[in-house]
């Protein structure tokens, strides 16, 4: 097997324990509140606003909508987030090592 595969199966295994386990759903609430707490939902609505007052509301999909906004809501997650999540994780996994 490769290891590309072996690295797709283990992260489709990652993610069925987290699943399962109810951690996934946890990880999520965690994310939503965070990024609300300091800021970025804001900051990414404001966005939005305007790239539609930009390119006007009668031509703007959802797809060109989130095609536009995707790459900026990534860039402004902050470094601090995306640690507590990746600890959170790695925390999940330690607790259940025989993954």
């Amino acid at each position: 097997i490769s290891k590309m595969n072996k690295d797709a199966q283990m992260r489709a295994t990652i993610n069925q324990k987290l699943i399962e386990t109810g951690e996934r759903e946890r990880l999520k609430d965690l994310l939503r509140a965070k990024l609300i707490e300091c800021g970025w939902k804001d900051q990414l609505k404001a966005h939005c606003k305007d790239v539609i007052k930009e390119k006007g509301l009668e031509h703007v999909t959802v797809d060109d909508l989130v095609a536009e906004i995707t790459p900026k809501g990534r860039a402004l997650v902050p470094d601090s987030v995306k640690k507590e999540l990746l600890q959170r994780i790695r925390t999940f996994l330690a607790q259940h090592a025989s993954l």
